[in-house]
């Protein structure tokens, strides 16, 4: 299937969801995503965005309003049609932060051709999409090493790939940069932007604003009420610093200059898990 069969790829109404406890990890949410797009979820640590991906992937279910993906409504229910759950798995695909969490097969091999086997296609289609990611991302000569044993770089790639082979037209990131060197954090970038297209759909989160003004199309702002406060194009509010200081996107340091004391603007670059 080449094409989205519906107006948006997501859409979510009054989205919220907390976590045991009735501790909030979102409130009440509403956008819709449509194919072509490069959605960019920014905010601070614990503003919601790994959650919202989760929810996105069909990893959990809303506590309260609702989520459609490809249109049909995410729930538990949806996911016990084997029919939906097999298109819905081989449509979207979600990396996580930390690739460790993701990765468990014993060769780089095995992790990469894990998900087409599941897809009932035949075996040398299996083969050919293996073959295919690992050229993709530089990575055949790793092919029977044990992922427990590549550096934190390699096994982002090894996520990566292992999503890619499922031919995915969604890809949801959770931190795409996080771990990787500039070098490898440039050569992502360039691969995600050959990858969309307008039968495509990214959404990532990030703290990283580089990488949002680099590939993003559109920004959601997520900020620490853990609803939205921002939604649209990514000038529209990276040139705002009152805006990115609200958000605790940038954050204000003292420093000394001789004898004089200036307050500067700085971008956060540590990254933690929401």
């Amino acid at each position: 299937m080449s094409t989205f069969d519906t107006g948006h790829v997501f859409e979510a109404k009054k989205l919220s969801y907390d976590y045991p406890g009735g501790i909030a990890a979102l409130k009440k949410l509403s956008f819709a995503i449509g194919a072509g797009e490069l959605v960019a979820l920014v905010g601070a640590n614990g503003s919601g965005k790994s959650t919202l991906l989760k929810l996105m992937d069909g990893l959990i279910f809303p506590t309260g309003g609702e989520l459609l993906a490809l249109g049909q409504s995410l729930s538990e229910n949806a996911f016990k049609s084997g029919e939906f759950r097999l298109d819905f798995r081989r449509r979207v695909g979600l990396v996580f932060q930390d690739a460790d969490v993701q990765l468990f097969s014993p060769t780089v091999w095995d992790e990469v051709t894990f998900g087409p086997l599941q897809l009932g296609i035949s075996k040398n289609e299996v083969v050919s999409r293996g073959q295919e990611v690992l050229q993709l991302l530089g990575l055949a000569h790793l092919k029977e090493r044990p992922p427990y044993l590549l550096s934190g770089g390699e096994k982002k790639k090894v996520s990566l790939a292992s999503v890619l082979s499922l031919h995915p037209q969604v890809l949801l990131l959770d931190e795409p940069t996080t771990g990787l060197d500039p070098w490898s954090q440039g050569n992502l970038i360039d691969f995600l932007l050959q990858w969309a297209d307008k039968d495509k759909c990214l959404v990532f989160s990030t703290q990283d604003l580089d990488i949002v003004e680099e590939i993003a199309s559109r920004v959601i702002i997520i900020g620490a009420e853990h609803n939205i406060v921002a939604d649209g194009k990514p000038e529209d509010f990276l040139s705002d610093p009152d805006l990115l200081l609200r958000t605790n996107l940038v954050h204000e340091h003292s420093h000394r200059h001789k004898d004089l004391v200036h307050r500067h603007p700085h971008v956060h670059e540590h990254h933690h898990n929401d």
